[in-house]
């Protein structure tokens, strides 16, 4: 009986697949069987991923011999053909001849044959010592992915790499495929590596020179508030207001320590708090400054005669301006929160390889309205004092304000530009040196040029002193 031919056109192609031969050669007799034959074969090579890349017809013969006797005659015909193409022939025949033939003669001897006399083999008798590759093209290894050559057969492809931000970790594969969002490719984009969480930590150099940094404004706000409130009985600690002093050293102080909510990683607490307590100790620390401002500027207005303003001289005033303008600034912070509240937050794409734990500002609008309003302070006050500082020495304080505040202004005009070029925990630090740079430029100054009188200049410290100076 004449076996299934189906069965073994199958047992062809799972032959094909099992040594992953892509790339074959098709020899088929020259009659209606080998025609049969190749409308068969053709489309299930096909639709397994296996191409042809020739058909060659061969006369019909009763014997075997004589097929390879045929063969040899035009073997130089083919030959430069097996050498650049195809290694892998089927070729059909009168049953039960239909045999897996493997022409390799040309090639290093990768199977057992068996004497010349025998011209077909059985295919499970066959001995293979290395395995032939049969396929139109190499294989795209990992960290490329296939890519149609246009008129080609879908078996031969070129081999792209990549694009950036995605893998390919198995060889021919169709398509490099996405990192998930917590991960990044390595550098030769085979896996994908887990992203590392990145915040200012106080246990890295960055966090920890601004620590240290903080610390040191703070020792020294203290002692310039203990050395005023030691001296509070002398005449230069009297010559200003001195609650307008101590408010404004106590905000400074707090404005340093304020730094450690930026440092850490990100919580709903100090995500909620740094801004809103940066921006209302802030705002109380320039309402004082402007506060004293307007009372050097009420102070020598009432000394000429007939003046009107020394009804307005007096701690009411001063007090009254540093509530007033906190509490607006404080409106702002509680709007903010009601409406649109800081959270903590990730940014998975901004920096390569790392998730950046920060702290959205829930309302972009509201961050910016704060900084505005204390820049409005600033300027407030740096115009008011630019306008008083060519009064009498003794009320030269204007002066120092006026230093200052250019101090602050510049350091916050800066800021801004340079924290929205900067991302992660950079940017937190751009802020924490502002807050620190633009509190120290207050402080220093100031409060120096009276700790150098009151410490290493006690003779001047006296009434006295500041009466010819004033003349």
């Amino acid at each position: 009986m004449v076996p299934n031919e189906a069965q073994q056109y199958k047992g062809i192609v799972l032959l094909l697949q099992h040594f992953r031969w892509t790339w074959v050669g098709l020899f088929a007799v020259d009659d209606d069987k080998g025609n049969r034959f190749l409308q068969t074969i053709v489309p299930m090579l096909t639709q397994n991923g296996i191409c042809y890349d020739f058909i060659v017809n061969i006369p019909k013969w009763s014997y075997m011999d004589e097929m390879l006797d045929w063969f040899f005659q035009h073997l130089d015909a083919y030959l430069i053909m097996f050498e650049r193409k195809a290694n892998v022939f089927f070729v059909y025949g009168e049953p039960p001849s239909f045999q897996v033939l493997r022409m390799m003669l040309f090639l290093a001897p990768l199977v057992d044959l068996p004497p010349l006399g025998t011209h077909y083999y059985s295919l499970f008798n066959v001995s293979i010592q290395v395995l032939p590759l049969s396929v139109c093209n190499d294989y795209c290894y990992p960290g490329y992915s296939r890519k149609k050559k246009e008129g080609e057969k879908f078996c031969c492809y070129d081999c792209a790499p990549c694009p950036e931000g995605m893998i390919s970790q198995y060889k021919d594969m169709d398509a490099c495929v996405k990192c998930p969002k917590d991960e990044y490719p390595n550098s030769g984009q085979t896996q994908c590596i887990p992203k590392v969480p990145s915040y200012l930590s106080y246990k890295e150099d960055l966090g920890l020179i601004l620590v240290i940094l903080t610390i040191i404004f703070s020792l020294i706000t203290l002692f310039v508030l203990g050395t005023f409130m030691k001296h509070n009985n002398t005449s230069i600690v009297k010559a200003n207001n001195q609650t307008l002093t101590y408010i404004l050293l106590i905000s400074l102080l707090l404005c340093f320590l304020c730094s450690f909510l930026f440092i850490g990683k990100p919580g709903k607490v100090t995500c909620l708090l740094r801004q809103i307590t940066f921006s209302i100790i802030f705002s109380v620390a320039l309402s004082s400054v402007l506060a004293k401002t307007i009372t050097v500027l009420l102070a020598f207005m009432a000394t000429k005669p007939g003046s009107s303003m020394r009804k307005w001289i007096g701690k009411r005033l001063a007090n009254a301006i540093v509530l007033f303008c906190s509490c607006i600034q404080a409106c702002i912070g509680t709007l903010w929160l009601s409406t649109s509240p800081p959270f903590p937050d990730t940014d998975m794409h901004s920096l390569h390889g790392e998730i950046i734990l920060e702290c959205n500002e829930g309302s972009v609008a509201m961050f910016y309205g704060v900084l505005v309003y204390m820049g409005l302070l600033a300027i407030v006050s740096f115009i008011l004092a630019f306008l008083a500082r060519k009064l009498p020495d003794s009320f030269n304080e204007a002066k120092f304000i006026t230093f200052s505040l250019l101090v602050f202004c510049s350091v916050w005009l800066s800021f801004v530009p340079t924290y929205l070029s900067t991302k992660g925990k950079y940017m937190v630090a751009v802020e924490i040196f502002s807050i620190l740079s633009s509190g120290a430029g207050l402080l220093g100054c100031i409060f120096s040029p009276k700790c150098y009188i009151i410490i290493f200049r006690p003779e001047l410290n006296t009434r006295e002193q500041l009466i010819s100076r004033k003349k």
